[in-house]
């Protein structure tokens, strides 16, 4: 853990929650500077460099200043700073429910134990699926969940094979299909999965929904 007690901030703002077990639901995100990956997907490529130098203290006071209980930490890659699982930690001990988005190319080893994992597994649409550490599964909980971007029909077969590899379904809580924004059409992933039966929830990103693309939000 990084003495110095910072961290390189791109951006905290209050919104709907997009994605995830919470979707629609008012959060606080927190979004980290930085990251190795560079999926061709990416939306959040202004978070790569920049960012603003923040205590950890500063920044635990401006996501009380939105009066929310949900907490989302992202990036880039949230993880690549060290002192991430500290911040977690901090809010977590304040009584907020913290989640974490990670692109899973990251350990992710003592993260405090209250924190809500949502890693993605990066499929090979992503042009990123070889920096996948598979060994992370085996620190996921039930309280955690597993997302896929799908890209196309490529994707999802390779998703659905990663499902019984891996035995999500009996590690986490949820499985996420998210069809890629502008590149899969929803209803084609709809119908794979009813078509499979497939037992994971197809999710929509709610935010760019409302608002479009734009950053921040």
């Amino acid at each position: 853990m990084a003495a110095d007690r910072t961290l390189r901030i791109t951006e905290i703002f209050h919104s709907l929650q997009g994605e995830s077990r919470t979707v629609g639901m008012p959060t606080v995100f927190v979004r980290l500077t930085g990251c190795p990956l560079r999926c061709q997907y990416c939306d959040t490529a202004y978070a790569f460099e920049g960012g603003e130098v923040r205590e950890l203290g500063s920044i635990c006071t401006e996501v009380a200043s939105f009066g929310s209980k949900l907490v989302t930490v992202t990036g880039g890659e949230p993880l690549a700073q060290p002192n991430c699982k500290e911040l977690m930690l901090m809010l977590c001990d304040k009584e907020y429910q913290v989640s974490l988005e990670t692109s899973g190319a990251m350990p992710i080893e003592a993260i405090d134990e209250r924190v809500s994992i949502v890693l993605d597994l990066k499929t090979p649409g992503s042009l990123e699926c070889d920096k996948n550490r598979f060994e992370n599964i085996t620190n996921l909980r039930a309280k955690d969940q597993v997302k896929f971007v799908i890209c196309g029909r490529e994707d999802y077969d390779w998703s659905k094979a990663q499902i019984d590899r891996l035995q999500l379904q009996d590690k986490v809580g949820e499985i996420l299909f998210s069809p890629s924004y502008a590149e899969l059409e929803a209803a084609d992933l709809a119908g794979w999965v009813l078509e499979d039966s497939l037992n994971v929830r197809v999710q929509l990103q709610l935010h760019k929904m409302i608002w479009g693309a734009e950053p921040g939000r």
